[in-house]
């Protein structure tokens, strides 16, 4: 009898050949600066934790409090039984935090855009959008069913051109890209996007996950760090990287954050985040409003940094924000280097395809608020020596 899942074994074979499989390491504390993975302390410079509020003693006071108070979950749906008093002071304070009129809390970033795209744009519709955006911006463009129309990265005047090609074939248009770059990076030039899609009369979107927190005014986004205030149709966000915690948001205009709360089929059909979540992240919001301490301390950390693994030797691409990509190539050679790391004591995971195009593997290094001198020090150190050891640099 044939083995009908043997495909499965093979294309498993093939990935570990080629250097794609891709090593899922095992986490045996909080996110900090230090971590113990796989039963090894380690530097951690591969988590999202932006500001070093994932293990926040005043996010957890409020998570355990709000445990106390409403339990450990909703038990439904947001549009039946689901919406707690905590998720609507959460949704006002997250709106004026980054200045638009209307926000929705959903259960993550990734389902925030498929949350957001198919009740805006439908199969008589086109989407345009960037050629690096992330997966869950490509997934919801896929379950929106509408037209997918591909621009080069960060070219506003191949947006352009795409755009008057089509120019009448739709009913409906909607640009959708991410503003921070989640494997190189870059910044999105967002503000001549918004000028392509005004002329056009094109809806825009674009997915802030690795901006709030980081840029802008106190880390208040993308759009604040451009000035586009009340001019950008949808803005989604997460609450797991800078913020700490988790949950997606959805905001912009209150007329389309009304539509979306109506039709988005995360909202309706998948149950609510947890009070201890949004509790967490209401904390998160307000350290922030509070101070920019944090932020700038993320920034002062990612200059230094920057500087250093620069003049060491190593290619970090085009990255002008936290996410410091050291450019290898080869996915097998970026396996090598991040076991390597890892015997020397720093976690930084390898990145390779599907995650980015084929010849362009790298480390992905995170820098955090959390990071001391001595530590980027001490993860510098460890990077010259391995890239010496492996001749990725002199």
């Amino acid at each position: 009898m044939s083995n009908k899942l043997q495909w499965i074994s093979d294309e498993l074979d093939a990935l570990e050949q080629q250097g794609l499989r891709n090593p899922i390491r095992t986490i045996g504390s909080a996110c900090g600066a230090w971590m113990i993975v796989d039963g090894k302390r380690v530097l951690n410079f591969c988590a999202n934790n932006y500001l070093g509020l994932a293990n926040d003693p005043r996010l957890k006071a409020a998570a355990q409090h709000a445990i106390d108070a409403w339990g450990v979950g909703p038990a439904a749906v947001r549009s039946i039984a689901g919406t707690l008093e905590l998720h609507r002071e959460f949704e006002r304070r997250i709106a004026a935090f980054k200045g638009v009129e209307d926000a929705l809390y959903v259960q993550s970033g990734f389902c925030a855009n498929q949350a957001a795209i198919p009740p805006i744009v439908g199969k008589d519709d086109v989407i345009f959008t960037d050629r690096l955006n992330h997966a869950s911006i490509i997934d919801g463009c896929r379950l929106s069913s509408a037209k997918i129309l591909i621009y080069e990265h960060c070219d506003v005047a191949d947006a352009e051109r795409v755009i008057q090609e089509n120019s009448g074939s739709y009913r409906r248009a909607l640009l959708v890209t991410d503003g921070v770059f989640s494997m190189d990076g870059d910044l999105a030039p967002l503000d001549k996007l918004y000028a392509v899609c005004e002329r056009h009369g094109v809806i825009t979107m674009v997915d802030d996950a690795h901006g709030e927190g980081v840029v802008g005014r106190g880390g208040r986004g993308i759009v604040d760090h451009f000035g586009l205030h009340g001019k950008f149709d949808l803005e989604i966000g997460t609450l797991s990287k800078a913020f700490g915690v988790v949950g997606g948001v959805i905001a912009g205009k209150k007329i389309v954050v009304d539509w979306i709360r109506q039709r988005a089929r995360p909202f309706l059909f998948s149950s609510a985040v947890t009070p201890a979540d949004t509790a967490a992240c209401l904390a998160a919001v307000n350290l922030l409003e509070q101070s920019t301490e944090l932020v700038d301390q993320l920034w002062e950390n990612t200059r230094y940094f920057k500087a250093e693994i620069g003049r060491i030797g190593f290619n970090i691409g085009a990255s002008v924000t936290p996410i410091t990509p050291l450019m290898l190539g080869d996915a097998t050679r970026a396996q090598q280097f991040s076991r390597a790391l890892f015997d020397n004591g720093v976690f930084a995971m390898a990145i390779g395809f599907p995650t980015v195009a084929k010849g362009k593997a790298r480390i992905r290094v995170m820098i955090s608020a959390a990071h001391t001198r001595a530590d980027l020090d001490r993860g510098l150190e460890i990077f010259a020596q391995v890239g010496r050891e492996l001749c990725v640099i002199k």
